[in-house]
């Protein structure tokens, strides 16, 4: 923590350079922006609350799924990365039990911790997230109190890359850093966000978004014990193949789709629960294959295929981290394109069925297949039915293909990103 005018003149001086592209894996090009984005922090930060408190800087990142999708709600594996856009924070304590945040272009909120239980007015806002937090970690034998902050983004919402883990992350690192010592470990807050969302914000959401923000790097994960899930680190470095990662935005509708979100755990876990088990990861695959007459019966053939992709994707999920360690990327990208063939045709999560007209994800892949001319990977990215697609695109036609697909989506529905080596971050 330090006076705003000291940390100033520490970043002007370059001084948070090393820590910034360490934490960032980003390069001295990047600097510029960065220091800017902090900056302007700071200058909020005085602007609205004492110009004199100390306050630090803290930083969640987004994340990308890279394989294992809808795995991790039946006690699956995944494979995921931080990536390099984040919500940032300038923010210190605000010697009461009330949190003020000003996050840029949203008016400010106001969560007093006086009242640490759910909220049904607030279900679906960000100050359900930030009570949750708080509430979870008193549970867990803290005294979180008050902080300021002001907040800036460049994970948009709706964008796949998960705006609401990296700014659980983020409220995590900061309550983590001013009222609990840095205690708690990356894995521990991210089991926070996701009790936050779960209980307080009031979506059913699974751990994997929260848990590759907060740790960072390309992680493969095993929720089979979701109190203890085992989480690897991979030491591969994605700017060493001679690929591109882009997370395309197909310019579908997200709003109201909390029900088609719902009814794939709902679903697989029908077939479970016909075995007598609560997810599918209990459940050995060959029996699903050897009560097929009855499964159709008991849940409907939806469920049963989406029980399959469980099956094949699990398994693939474990096989990509596989390819990685080994370095074996065309390997890899031979999987994740088999990882999407089963999200389509398995786990049906690229349309919705009540609005048949509008198939923007499909038509996002098919349109990245043409132009990658049979090279590279395609999948569905996240939770499906709209938002986006992840594409691994050779460098030397990343022009080409962004030419491509923006001509049908219009201009900026490309990402192309970086994996970030660190998840959430006290950045001084």
């Amino acid at each position: 923590m330090q006076h705003p005018n000291d940390l100033r003149r520490h970043i002007q001086e370059g001084g948070l350079d090393a820590r910034l592209c360490a934490v960032c894996g980003c390069g001295p090009s990047a600097l510029g922006t960065k220091r800017a984005r902090l900056l302007k922090l700071l200058d909020a930060y005085q602007a609205a609350f004492a110009a004199d408190e100390e306050v630090g800087l803290f930083s969640g990142p987004g994340r990308t799924e890279m394989g294992g999708n809808h795995t991790d709600h039946q006690r699956g594996r995944v494979l995921a990365a931080a990536v390099d856009l984040d919500a940032l924070a300038c923010a210190g304590p605000s010697g009461d039990d009330v949190i003020r945040i000003l996050s840029e272009g949203y008016p400010e909120l106001r969560v007093d911790l006086s009242c640490l239980t759910p909220k049904k007015e607030e279900e679906g806002s960000s100050a359900a997230l930030v009570r949750g937090i708080a509430a979870r970690i008193r549970e867990l034998g803290y005294q979180p109190h008050g902080f300021h902050a002001c907040v800036n983004s460049t994970v948009l919402g709706g964008s796949g890359l998960s705006s609401s883990a990296a700014y659980e992350v983020m409220i995590g690192v900061i309550l983590n850093h001013l009222y609990c010592g840095d205690e708690l470990d990356m894995v521990q807050i991210a089991q926070i966000g996701q009790y936050a969302e779960n209980v307080f914000f009031g979506k059913p959401c699974g751990l994997m978004d929260q848990l590759a923000s907060a740790v960072g790097g390309i992680i493969s994960i095993d929720f089979e014990d979701p109190a203890k899930p085992l989480v690897k680190k991979l030491e591969y470095s994605l700017s060493s193949s001679s690929y591109a990662l882009c997370v395309i935005d197909s310019g579908a509708d997200h709003a109201d789709l909390t029900d088609e979100y719902a009814a794939i755990p709902r679903e697989m876990g029908a077939v479970a629960r016909f075995f007598g088990k609560d997810v599918l990861r209990q459940v050995p695959e060959e029996a699903i294959w050897s009560h097929l007459p009855e499964l159709r019966a008991h849940a409907g053939d939806r469920a049963v295929l989406r029980a399959i992709h469980f099956y094949t994707d699990n398994q693939l999920a474990a096989k990509e981290a596989q390819m990685l360690e080994n370095d074996d990327f065309y390997g890899f990208l031979r999987l994740v394109n088999q990882s999407g063939q089963s999200s389509a045709e398995h786990l049906q999560n690229l349309s919705c069925w009540s609005d048949p007209a509008h198939q923007a994800l499909t038509l996002t892949i098919a349109l990245a297949r043409r132009l990658l001319k049979g090279d590279g990977a395609v999948r569905v990215h996240g939770g499906g039915f709209a938002g986006t697609v992840q594409a691994y695109v050779p460098q030397d036609r990343v022009q080409e293909f962004q030419a491509g697909m923006e001509a049908v989506l219009g201009k900026g529905c490309c990402h192309f990103l970086r994996v970030r080596p660190v998840g959430g971050a006290v950045l001084i």
